[in-house]
């Protein structure tokens, strides 16, 4: 089993857990950001994280795990290499609409386990969700590595994380890090 001071000690050791002023995707500013991303630069830690996150969901005969690109492509594929099952990404369309592409398939009535690797709104996962359920999918849960919620988002479908911690944000006219003069950079994937 692997403990909440071992996954701290990766997130630290990979570079994943930054401090300072973050603007985050949403707008809000933080002192915290999780680049989870960083974590599969390293096999040992993916492998390590992962077949905890796969072994969440050992029992709910997963027959697929689906990430959205491009962030938890790498996420998805070691979840389904610790379960032993298929996987495969969904994407962006021409319309920026979450789809299949790469002539990826889900059939009628898969079982299929939806993977992030942060979850901070959830808003891609939601769109995988719907992708999965338009095409006959059935969610069997939602994993992630990291939980921002600190356990509060809720999926209608279960949802597991290695690790859930909440980290607080703010809203850019009542923060305490602009009001300091703390000169804040907007480090995610979405400009």
């Amino acid at each position: 089993m692997l403990t909440q001071d071992r996954v701290t000690e990766i997130l630290k050791e990979a570079g994943v857990l930054l401090e300072g002023h973050f603007i985050l995707t949403s707008g809000r500013h933080s002192d915290k950001y999780l680049q989870c991303a960083k974590i599969f630069q390293y096999p040992k830690y993916a492998e390590e994280l992962c077949a905890a996150l796969a072994e969440k969901f050992r029992d709910d005969k997963v027959e697929t795990v689906i990430g959205p690109a491009i962030g938890a492509i790498h996420a998805a594929y070691e979840t389904s290499r610790q379960l032993g099952v298929r996987n495969i990404f969904s994407e962006r369309d021409s319309e920026g609409k979450m789809a299949l592409r790469r002539s990826f398939e889900i059939t009628k009535g898969e079982r299929v386990l939806v993977v992030e690797d942060v979850v901070t709104t959830g808003g891609s996962v939601r769109e995988v969700i719907e992708l999965v359920k338009e095409v006959g999918g059935v969610v069997v849960g939602v994993g992630s590595i990291v939980d921002r919620t600190g356990g509060t988002i809720d999926f209608g479908v279960p949802f597991k994380a290695v690790m859930s911690m909440e980290v607080v944000s703010y809203h850019p006219e009542n923060c305490p890090l602009c009001e300091k003069k703390i000169p804040a950079i907007k480090p995610g994937s979405r400009k």
